[in-house]
């Protein structure tokens, strides 16, 4: 397994560039960072939801896409896009692995699954995370995500966030 650096400091930022391959969501590396993703929401907020309550289908061609991606050989980060309706789609199960955060690879996935959900019609796309999850937050923000109402029925305001942002034709 290559070993992937360690998050730049200020003054040595390394960008990597991963390749993102499309997999079915019940694919080896799939479950694993969905499962380490699992373990650390649930670390952060004693609960988390499990992803194999996720049906597959929900990212299977046309309406859906699981992307993995991967430097070098590793696989370090993963991310899903569903459509939700004929215009709204929604991102989920984006996780990049520790010692892989801070190359921007969590844009890279993010970038690719919004122009997939553009391509497939959708105007809209909406997300959940968490309101501990500070990077995901600051994420989501930088990439023109803005604040929504919960459209998950049952979500806790104190734990989740919502956001949305509209796809055009300037969208990555």
């Amino acid at each position: 397994m290559t070993s992937v650096p360690t998050a730049p400091d200020a003054q040595t930022a390394i960008r990597l560039t991963p390749s993102v391959t499309a997999v079915p969501y019940d694919h080896p590396d799939a479950r694993r960072l969905t499962q380490a993703l699992h373990a650390e929401q649930h670390t952060l907020y004693g609960f988390a939801d499990d992803p194999d309550t996720t049906p597959e289908a929900d990212f299977g061609p046309p309406h859906g896409l699981f992307l993995i991606a991967h430097v070098d050989e590793e696989a370090v980060g993963c991310g899903g896009v569903r459509l939700l309706g004929e215009c709204t789609a929604e991102i989920k199960r984006m996780y990049v692995s520790g010692e892989a955060r801070g190359y921007g690879i969590g844009r890279y996935l993010l970038e690719h699954l919004e122009r997939h959900a553009a391509s497939r019609g959708a105007t809209r796309i909406m997300l959940e995370t968490g309101r501990r999850n500070t990077a995901a937050l600051a994420l989501y923000q930088h990439a023109g995500y803005r604040p929504c109402p919960s459209y998950v029925a049952g979500r806790d305001r104190r734990i989740n966030r919502a956001m949305t942002k509209p796809l055009g034709s300037s969208s990555p």
